[in-house]
C-alpha cells in the first residue's frame, strides 16, 4: 500500500505530552495522525485530507499520514492499518468500507495505546472512541429524496446507486430516506444496486437501471463517485432531460454535470471541514486526554464543538444545496 506523508513542523511541545495514553520520550516528536480512506484517488477523500492538512498546520507538530488501500474493501484496510499499529502512529481516523470487519484489528490498535475515531462512513460502537459524522443522518436521508422530488412534481421512479452493499454511512442514509417516502407518495424507489464506489462499475450499473427501467425519472446517488459515474452515462445514453441525476457530490466534480442538464442539483457538505474537524477531535483526544462518552462535548477548532449521543456520535454540519445558481462559486474550491 502507498502511504503519503506530510509534515507540518511546529513549535516545540512545551511539556510531556500524553499521545494515545503513552508518554512521548522526545517533546519535540511530531504527534502522527494517520487518515484511512475508502480508497486511493477519490477526490472527496483527497479534499478531505486538505482539511485535515489545514489542521496540522494550525497545530503545529503534528504529522498527517494519508492513507488507504487501492479499491474499496475492508481487507485492504485492515492491512493498512496493520501497518499503521507496526509505525505506532498516535490517532487513526478511518472512513470504513465495512463497520464490523475492521473492529478486530482497530481494537487491537486501542490496546496499543493508539486513539481510534471514525469519520464519513462509520465503525461499530466498539471499535472506536467516537463516530463524527458530516451530518446528520436523518437530515441527509431526507436531503437526498428531497432533490429528486424537486424535479417531480408529478411523482415518478427513482433508483438508487450505491456504493458498497457494507457501507455504513451509505444504508444509513437509505434507511434514512425510507423512512420518510411517506411524505412523497407519487415517488416509487424501483432499485437499489452498488457501484463499489468505482467509477467504472457505478458507470455500468446507471446504464443498467436506465435500461431496466424505460420509464426512470431520476437516479440518486448518494456517493461522490457514484453521482459523477451515473451523470456520465446520462449523457452518454442520451437521456438527458429523462432523467436527473442527483444526490452527493463534489461541486468540482459535478459542475459539467451541472450545466450539460445531467444534474438540476445535488447537495453535499464540505469535505475539507471534515477532515480538518476530525484531525482536531483527534488530536483533542491523543493530546489533550479528552474523554470521548455520552454527552461529551469536544472541540473541533474553527468548526466548534462536537457533542456525542449515546452512541459517541455527534453530527458536523448540515449538507448544503448545489444548483446552476451557485456551481461556479464553488467549484474551484472542492
Amino acid at each position: 500500500m502507498s502511504i503519503t506523508r506530510r509534515i507540518f513542523g511546529g513549535t516545540a511541545l512545551a511539556a510531556m505530552m500524553m499521545a494515545g495514553g503513552a508518554a512521548y520520550a522526545d517533546a519535540h516528536e511530531p504527534i502522527r495522525i494517520a487518515l484511512v480512506v475508502k480508497a486511493l484517488g477519490i477526490g472527496f477523500f483527497e479534499a478531505a485530507n486538505d482539511g485535515a492538512m489545514e489542521a496540522a498546520e494550525e497545530l503545529g507538530n503534528v504529522e498527517i499520514i494519508y492513507t488507504g488501500p487501492t479499491s474499496t474493501t475492508a481487507e485492504g484496510q485492515i492491512e493498512v492499518i496493520n501497518s499503521l499499529i507496526a509505525q505506532g502512529v498516535d490517532a487513526i481516523v478511518i472512513s470504513a468500507n465495512d463497520p464490523d470487519a475492521v473492529v478486530p484489528v482497530l481494537q487491537r490498535a486501542m490496546q496499543r495505546g493508539i486513539t481510534v475515531l471514525s469519520f464519513d462512513s462509520g465503525v461499530a460502537e466498539e471499535g472506536r472512541m467516537l463516530h463524527l459524522a458530516p451530518s446528520s443522518d436523518a437530515l441527509i436521508g431526507r436531503t437526498i429524496i428531497q432533490l429528486a422530488a424537486d424535479h417531480l412534481p408529478d411523482g415518478g421512479q427513482v433508483a438508487l446507486l450505491s456504493a458498497t452493499a457494507t457501507s455504513t454511512n451509505q444504508n444509513t442514509w437509505i434507511a434514512e430516506m425510507n423512512a420518510v417516502m411517506g411524505d412523497y407518495p407519487g415517488i416509487e424507489v424501483v432499485a437499489t444496486v452498488y457501484g463499489d464506489d468505482l467509477a467504472d462499475r457505478s458507470y455500468r450499473e446507471a446504464v443498467g437501471l436506465m435500461q431496466t427501467y424505460p420509464d426512470l425519472d431520476a437516479i440518486i446517488a448518494p456517493t461522490s463517485v457514484g453521482i459523477v459515474a451515473a451523470a456520465q452515462a446520462v449523457v452518454d445514453q442520451d437521456m438527458v432531460g429523462q432523467v436527473n441525476v442527483t444526490g452527493l457530490g463534489l461541486p468540482s466534480e459535478m459542475a459539467g454535470a451541472i450545466e450539460s442538464g445531467a444534474s438540476q442539483s445535488f447537495a453535499i457538505w464540505n469535505p475539507i471541514d471534515l477532515g480538518y474537524a476530525a484531525t482536531m477531535l483527534a488530536y483533542e483526544l491523543s493530546v489533550n486526554e479528552v474523554v470521548a462518552e455520552p454527552g461529551a462535548v469536544v472541540p473541533m477548532g474553527r468548526m466548534g464543538e462536537l457533542e456525542l449521543d449515546d452512541t459517541t456520535t455527534g453530527a458536523m454540519a448540515n449538507p448544503f444545496t448545489y444548483d446552476a445558481s451557485n456551481i461556479e462559486q464553488f467549484r474551484e474550491i472542492f
